[in-house]
């Protein structure tokens, strides 16, 4: 996503948007890089959820301040996700899955990438509000959870749309339920969390612009101003974001901030309830 809209702002600056992946340290090493550097606008942090809302509640120490280091520019994107199982799994609703975990405590578990990942804590956030015991299990990375369910591994996983679809599609994994407020236009069928009872069970991820703090006014409209161009651009929107399960958001800097306030509330309240700590 990083890749194709620099590719719109390159044409639109009459220069080059070089897109620098920094891995590590669950987004921390990227962070603190752009954190560090030149508030001069040509610099900028594209990052997901865990960087402000998850991981200053599971660190005990940051090595930079999310509120008082960036200046939020714009949401790009939510994208809520998918309780999916193995076909075989007998529960093929939310209301049977909580009905046979209830009976065999213990007896299903899930997979996530890691302690206080996106997974980890929606299931956490499941367990606790229905009252049932599901086994944690972390893997190394996020491309492992869903083969893990599709090889029976594990009977369950939170996962994108994106990733999903295809798994759904070839039959090899089954949608019992997603967060956000609507059903998906791509998956009609699948009941929301919330419509089932559960809204506290929120399993979405975001991506959004972020700029050093200090950084000049100008810098900040300009940017968000030819960022929400490309975002709301038909063919852009319709192939790149909508059809892979995206929800295009382009918010405000202000509307934004006050998202993320939110937002980090309410996993801060996931985070605790789950016992998730980092070092």
């Amino acid at each position: 996503m990083a890749r194709q809209i620099g590719e719109k702002l390159t044409a639109a600056w009459g220069q080059p948007v070089v897109v620098e992946n920094k891995p590590g340290a669950n987004t921390i090493l990227a962070t603190d890089s752009v954190a560090k550097s030149a508030a001069d606008g040509h610099t900028i942090l594209m990052t997901t959820d865990a960087t402000f809302s998850i991981n200053p509640h599971l660190y005990a120490k940051l090595p930079f301040d999310t509120q008082r280091d960036f200046i939020p520019v714009t949401m790009l994107v939510l994208l809520q996700q998918l309780l999916v199982a193995h076909p075989s799994f007998s529960a093929n609703t939310l209301e049977e899955l909580i009905k046979l975990a209830k009976a065999k405590p213990g007896s299903i578990n899930y997979a996530s990438y890691g302690s206080g990942s996106q997974p980890h804590l929606s299931g956490e956030m499941l367990k606790n509000k229905a009252g049932i015991d599901l086994v944690h299990v972390p893997y190394k990375g996020i491309s492992l959870a869903v083969p893990a369910v599709m090889a029976g591994e594990v009977q369950l996983t939170f996962a994108g749309i994106a990733t999903s679809m295809p798994q759904l599609k070839a039959g090899r994994i089954k949608a019992i339920a997603i967060g956000g407020t609507q059903r998906s236009a791509l998956l009609p069928q699948v009941p929301t969390f919330s419509e089932l009872g559960y809204p506290e069970v929120e399993t979405h991820a975001w991506f959004g612009f972020f700029l050093p703090a200090g950084s000049p006014k100008e810098a900040v409209s300009k940017i968000h101003l030819d960022v929400t161009r490309v975002l709301q651009d038909p063919d852009f929107r319709q192939k790149q974001l909508i059809e892979k399960g995206y929800e295009v958001v382009g918010s405000s800097p202000d509307e934004f901030a006050a998202y993320i306030r939110k937002d980090s509330e309410s996993r801060g309240r996931a985070v605790k309830i789950s016992g998730a700590k980092a070092e």
